[in-house]
């Protein structure tokens, strides 16, 4: 970023902030000005409130696993408190406990929902009570490792597929889940309608 050049800086707000400046002649010319230092680093700090001001935490959940994918995972507030088990095909003995991949799918598949009924309702389509997502987890493995793989069947009925494609194409665009995993596993959408 070049000082005086009018960008705007972009940071992370939860981690360290660096800038760095390439700095002419004319620019360390102005910098051994002290109005213009103070004012430059002003506008620095205005920018860090301006953008620390518009992240608000809703809520927060706190989820504890014990033993790992064989153990037992428990929510704070004790909402979930279910025992886990490693399925046959990776190597585990199949128990009758629930495993990672059905939690993210039912995390992925409610939060992604809730994002088409955002995107509907900013559109004014009514959606019908069967409106539903389901959300298959796939557990891969290549020569560099283990990764996860998500096919997400969205159920939209009472709407024509140019409708169902652009609810449920913007909604990946918000879905908290969506950002979370992309560019990092691959997703595919279907839109599944009444025949």
């Amino acid at each position: 970023l070049t000082a005086g050049s009018g960008a705007t800086p972009s940071f992370s707000e939860r981690a360290p902030v660096c800038f760095c400046f390439l700095v002419t002649p004319e620019i360390y010319d102005n910098f051994m000005n002290i109005d213009f230092f103070t004012r430059f680093f002003d506008s620095i700090l205005t920018l860090l409130k301006l953008k620390t001001s518009t992240m608000k935490t809703l809520y927060e959940a706190t989820s504890t696993a014990v033993g790992g994918r064989s153990g037992h995972v428990r929510t704070e507030d004790g909402t979930i408190d279910m025992n886990l088990s490693v399925p046959k095909s990776m190597g585990g003995d199949g128990g009758d406990g629930a495993n990672p991949e059905q939690f993210f799918g039912c995390a992925y598949a409610a939060c992604f929902g809730g994002a088409v009924q955002v995107i509907a309702k900013k559109k004014k389509i009514e959606l019908s009570d069967e409106f539903s997502v389901s959300a298959t987890i796939g557990f891969c493995e290549d020569e560099d490792g283990a990764f996860l793989e998500a096919t997400l069947d969205c159920y939209i009925p009472g709407v024509d597929v140019k409708t169902g494609e652009d609810l449920i194409n913007k909604a990946h665009k918000i879905c908290p889940f969506s950002k979370a995993t992309r560019d990092n596993i691959t997703v595919t959408l279907n839109l599944l309608l009444d025949e």
